[in-house]
């Protein structure tokens, strides 16, 4: 090898920095991740192109989430509960559900579980800043941010990525934590089942005549169902409508005062007069599935490895369970000395979250066809069937333990919820 070649290679080696983890994507799924590994010893690095603005964060965002008690037990237990409960969030005691034009009703209640919420509304940006303050002492973790990937090489031994300024990434597991339009999948060549559903999610923050009462409500209409989300103060909400897209981004540009005449009947007035206020965005709804949750030296999480419709806002849950499911995994093969980063060390992890999220999505799009139409008969239907889970109160408990992530293969971070007793007197909590 000549001199100059010896030279280059050197230089290569020394501006490669070798991780045994790279995230992909710094948004809640990613940032959980690490943070429920800040306390391994896996060296581990995250590439975000965008990270939110701390003096941003005091303005109110129309993104929020309705987290299950499982998704505030995965926060809590990697130290993000605190950061959240510092800003802004709004718990829900009760869950009120009904059809428009019809006696289809029902209802769930927290205090019938013996549990303070059914669940918390909070701002997707608080979530993200609770969980960068949680990884912000862990010395084995780099935030690369503003940093955006350029390509990626995988083989048998490692992963390398390089990034836009010229940085290469040496990694045992590239983690594709990047959303729905995911680069590190495309990259990948991973195949993604996906359709249409035709409807914009619209999505606002509004003032209310009459106070919320931490109820969560959702009407089901013709046109789409519509959820009304207690926010922070007693007055105001956000909404998420599903909506065709034409008539999504119609309603997305019209004037206040239409918007607000629209929606105050949309949701047949149940608390008086609706005002937006801030921006509303329009987001195209979309299912996605990707073929493989995990291949050598790569696996998926979060919306880079399936997005389910919003009807029952269970999303980000299913996102944060897949971040704890893999830190679960990932720490089990070290525990074992095994390699983190094989197809064989991942499949247990692709086999769990594939059923999870597949029964999901099952889920989803049962719901979206019992309550399209407007015929009478199937408009009968639908009110005698809830009637009747209303009042089976074992069939209703279920379903919104269900809901509330209290049933299924939970990964470690989540189970300790199923202890009622561990969630009364949590601070920040109902006293």
């Amino acid at each position: 090898m000549e001199q100059h070649d010896i030279v280059q290679q050197r230089i290569v080696q020394q501006s490669m920095v070798q991780y045994d983890l790279v995230i992909v994507g710094g948004g809640m799924v990613g940032l959980a991740l690490a943070a429920a590994l800040k306390q391994s010893s896996l060296k581990i690095a995250i590439i975000e192109g965008q990270l939110p603005d701390p003096v941003l964060a005091a303005t109110p965002d129309n993104r929020v989430s309705a987290l299950s008690l499982a998704s505030q037990q995965i926060l809590r237990g990697v130290g993000a509960w605190e950061g959240i409960l510092s800003r802004r969030l709004q718990g829900y005691e009760q869950m009120q559900v009904w059809e428009r034009d019809s006696f289809a009703r029902i209802e769930f209640d927290a205090a019938s579980l013996g549990l303070p919420w059914l669940g918390h509304i909070v701002e997707n940006r608080v979530i993200q800043l609770a969980l960068q303050e949680a990884i912000s002492g862990a010395r084995h973790i780099d935030l690369l941010a503003p940093a955006r990937a350029k390509s990626l090489q995988q083989g048998q031994a490692c992963a390398l990525l390089t990034l836009e300024d010229g940085r290469t990434l040496s990694t045992r597991l590239v983690v594709a934590a990047d959303g729905a339009h995911s680069w590190v999948r495309k990259q990948a060549d991973i195949p993604l089942t996906s359709w249409d559903y035709g409807h914009h999610a619209l999505v606002a923050t509004v003032r209310t005549a009459e106070g919320h009462g931490a109820v969560a409500r959702q009407i089901f209409s013709p046109a789409g169902p519509l959820a009304f989300l207690p926010l922070w103060q007693p007055d105001l909400c956000s909404i998420v409508w599903s909506l065709p897209a034409n008539e999504a981004l119609r309603l997305q540009g019209c004037d206040e005062e239409s918007f607000n005449r629209v929606l105050t009947a949309a949701f047949d007035a149940r608390l008086g007069l609706c005002r937006v206020e801030g921006a509303r965005s329009a987001i195209p709804l979309t299912a996605r599935y990707a073929r493989d949750f995990a291949r050598e030296r790569l696996v998926l999480v979060g919306d880079a490895a399936h997005t389910i419709h919003p009807l029952a806002g269970q999303g980000v849950n299913l996102g944060l369970q897949d971040a704890a499911a893999l830190a679960q995994t990932l720490l089990a093969n070290v525990a074992k000395d095994q390699e983190i980063g094989t197809l064989a060390g991942l499949r247990g992890y692709e086999r769990w979250r594939k059923t999870e999220a597949s029964r999901m999505l099952a889920a989803m799009e049962g719901l979206k066809r019992l309550f399209g139409g407007g015929h009478p008969l199937k408009k009968l239907v639908r009110g005698l069937g809830l009637s009747a889970v209303d009042a089976m109160n074992p069939l209703k408990q279920s379903l919104i333990r269900s809901a509330m992530g209290l049933e299924g293969e939970l990964p470690l971070l989540a189970t300790r919820v199923e202890n009622g007793e561990a969630l009364r007197g949590m601070p920040g909590e109902k006293n």
